[in-house]
């Protein structure tokens, strides 16, 4: 490119930050926001090369997002899993790191091919064609590790002009008015999903916040329990207890959480799960199915960690479920100030009891008649008609053949991603409010 320093129009950045405000006013995701920045950015007559930002998030798996926008090529997104690890040689040396552990708020390198590279970063974006870099560090406010790193890299033969790093700082202010917006919104989003559920999260969101509101709705029902947790609790610590339960949780509630099915509580060692479905045959049979296959998967996942157990010297963990079909209420209920939104009504009342059942039978799944009426050609064994507390007719209890139970697949074990520099630039970022100053020289 020219070695002519480039004139920076006030007006189309300007016009840039008033694009910002109006799109986070209308509620654009991150990556929508983030994308049309980096292009206005560029049709303003920024001559940027790269841009890379992440953003720190409230999520129970993952820690960051990161963006990386090159020009002429689009932008890719990645999200950063906060699973602990060892830091790697490459984030350790990287200008963030330096950033971070210095409490630096900017960095600016040009990047010259007869000068050795600070940071092996730059010698990537040497062969981009980038000759000048900066990086910065903007918390979203001073009392919390909620915030933006990023960097900005140009290919101008004359590197940034001091009129292009007054603009960037400038508009740098506005992208993190508007990106702080963005995140809050993803943050309620993640937070209704992660302790409501999908469907009630997304109602809770669009207003149905009141004692009450509601609807009633016809749903395939799963109710699972841990077996012997009682004891568990009392012969094991708290951290052997915990981790149990979450095994358990792993193995056979997470199937039901998938594939049309919402888990919508969980009640000490056990949790609640539904298929909603319309009021017809086919889609109570869609719900059915799909409940009975989870099921199915429930058991050779358990199958599968109680082998692993086995091989580490522990014993085995048992479990019941019962299946059920029938109508709910599914809404709000509690205290003016403090609710909770999940399903009532007898449906819920019948599938609890069945699952009490498996304790009386040697089978880990029971179902209801009308449950097992919409499965089509599998086959069931009937185990008796069953008279169960506070339901008035007596229920015929039927118990699944698992003998037959589907194979593991991709879902049945997590997913363990590496983790990437740029996620161990977040887990620092997050950290670092909490080290003490010891603490940081030994980290740098």
């Amino acid at each position: 490119m020219s070695t002519a320093q480039v004139e920076i129009s006030t007006i189309l950045m300007d016009k840039v930050a008033d694009w910002l405000t109006q799109s986070a006013l209308a509620g654009n995701d991150l990556e929508t926001l983030i994308k049309g920045f980096c292009e206005r950015l560029a049709a303003a007559g920024l001559p940027l090369k790269r841009v890379h930002l992440s953003f720190s998030m409230l999520h129970p798996l993952y820690d960051a997002l990161g963006f990386t926008w090159l020009r002429g090529q689009g932008m890719e997104m990645e999200g950063f899993r906060n699973e602990g690890g060892v830091q790697s040689d490459r984030f350790l040396t990287s200008p963030y790191y330096h950033l971070l552990t210095n409490k630096l708020d900017h960095l600016r390198r040009r990047l010259n091919a007869s000068v050795p590279s600070e940071f092996p970063v730059f010698d990537e974006l040497r062969l981009m064609g980038v000759t000048d870099y900066m990086a910065f560090v903007h918390p979203f406010s001073g009392n919390t590790s909620q915030g933006m790193l990023g960097s900005w890299s140009t290919d101008s033969a004359a590197g940034f002009s001091d009129s292009m790093i007054s603009a960037l700082l400038r508009i740098q202010n506005h992208l993190a008015i508007a990106t702080k917006m963005a995140v809050l919104t993803k943050l309620a989003d993640n937070m209704m999903t992660t302790y409501l559920g999908g469907d009630a999260g997304r109602r809770v969101l669009d207003g149905q916040i009141k004692r009450g509101e509601g609807d009633t709705i016809r749903a395939a029902l799963v109710m699972g329990d841990m077996r012997g947790s009682s004891r568990l609790a009392e012969t094991s610590g708290r951290e052997i207890y915990i981790d149990t339960l979450n095994q358990f949780f792993d193995a056979v509630a997470a199937p039901f959480n998938r594939k049309g099915g919402q888990i919508m509580s969980f009640i000490g060692d056990g949790f609640i799960a539904v298929y909603p479905c319309e009021r017809h045959r086919s889609q109570s049979e869609i719900a059915c199915q799909a409940a009975l296959a989870a099921a199915h998967k429930a058991s050779a996942r358990m199958m599968d960690l109680n082998l692993r157990r086995k091989e580490q010297g522990l014993g085995d963990i048992k479990f019941g479920i019962g299946l059920h079909v029938g109508n709910v209420m599914f809404g709000n209920v509690g205290l003016t100030d403090r609710l909770t939104f999940s399903v009532f009504g007898s449906a819920v009342n019948e599938v609890q009891r069945l699952q009490t059942l498996t304790k009386k039978y040697p089978h880990s799944v029971l179902a209801s008649k009308d449950f097992a009426g919409y499965c089509g050609a599998n086959s069931w064994l009937t185990l008796g008609m069953e008279e169960l507390a506070g339901i008035k007719q007596k229920l015929t209890v039927l118990s699944p053949d698992l003998s037959g139970a589907l194979a593991l697949d991709e879902d049945a074990a997590p997913i363990h991603d590496r983790i990437s520099d740029a996620e161990q630039v977040m887990l620092l970022h997050r950290d670092a409010a909490r080290l003490s100053a010891g603490d940081r020289r030994k980290l740098q």
